[in-house]
């Protein structure tokens, strides 16, 4: 469905992104997080044409995004800023999106307006930002895109309306194999809906993984050594970091296994306990300088 290739993008002498590498299967969702300035609006702009990649190519049902008005018209995009026409009322901006996209339905813009409660006649410029996101949200699906590309998407929305908007994306997933890309700061969010998730610091991907799989690859051990442990345990592949609490050891690892648990047993290991790390730990853990690529 969604195919990233070697995608770099640099302004300047500064390099935004570089060999980003993703596949996004139909009907799913894909999760990208970063600190600010990592890189993914760059991504994203990419992924929509409105950037061109240096290096490295971007298909959506393998056809190139770039300059290719057939393949935009199947992609829906709700970015953090939405810089829509302000005196334009929102019946107006409906009619501006039944003219430009020839899948556009008024009839789901009103059905998931019934939820969200717009006043059609209000402008643009009077709505806050919460509200312009709903409209965005509401014009993009409206489309009936094959892919839905979402930049901080609950940015400005309250608890209710994040509520309602996540349960909209999963439903549209689940009835119409909607694919979903989207980048939020709002990581309980992402836990609760993405399939995969890729991590990117300084405009590489750190991390990438089926959400599920990075849950159980990515823990927390607490390892009571009986003494000090024979070798160097910060050389192991597997182990991330490691910090010292009196008798015991807090061993981060991006490879948990059952092997790696008889490896410590075998170096003295009297305890071991493993904790499940939040999708909001696995992202401070694994977005330390000196990630591995994954």
């Amino acid at each position: 469905m969604i195919k990233i290739k070697n995608v770099s993008k640099k302004f300047g002498n500064f390099t935004a992104i570089e060999d980003i590498n993703i596949d996004v299967k139909k009907g799913t969702i894909f999760g990208i997080i970063g600190e600010n300035g990592a890189g993914k609006t760059t991504l994203i702009q990419c992924m929509t044409g409105i950037y061109k990649p240096d290096q490295g190519q971007i298909t959506i049902n393998d056809g190139h995004v770039y300059e290719n008005p057939k393949v935009k018209e199947r992609i829906g995009y709700v970015a953090d800023q939405n810089q829509y026409f302000p005196f334009f009322k929102v019946r107006e901006m409906v009619e501006f999106y039944k003219r430009t996209y020839p899948t556009f339905s008024t009839d789901k813009f009103n059905e998931y307006n019934s939820i969200f409660k717009l006043d059609e006649d209000q402008r643009v410029r009077q709505l806050s930002k919460g509200m312009q996101m709903r409209l965005s949200l509401m014009l993009n699906l409206a489309i009936n895109p094959d892919v839905l590309i979402l930049d901080e998407p609950t940015s400005g929305l309250d608890a209710i309306a994040k509520k309602q908007m996540l349960d909209i994306l999963l439903n549209e997933v689940a009835d119409n194999q909607l694919t979903i890309f989207i980048s939020s700061h709002h990581l309980g969010e992402l836990e609760r809906i993405c399939d995969e998730i890729a991590i990117i610091n300084k405009g590489k991907i750190t991390y990438k993984s089926a959400l599920d799989e990075m849950k159980e690859n990515v823990k927390k051990l607490q390892v009571v050594f009986d003494g000090e442990p024979a070798l160097d345990l910060k050389s192991w592949k597997e182990i991330k970091s490691i910090e010292k609490v009196g008798r015991v050891h807090y061993i981060i690892t991006q490879e948990y296994s059952k092997d790696l648990e008889a490896r410590l047993y075998k170096e003295g290991a009297k305890f071991i306990e493993y904790i499940d790390l939040s999708l909001e730990e696995i992202f401070i853990y694994t977005s330390e300088e000196g990630a591995d690529d994954n």
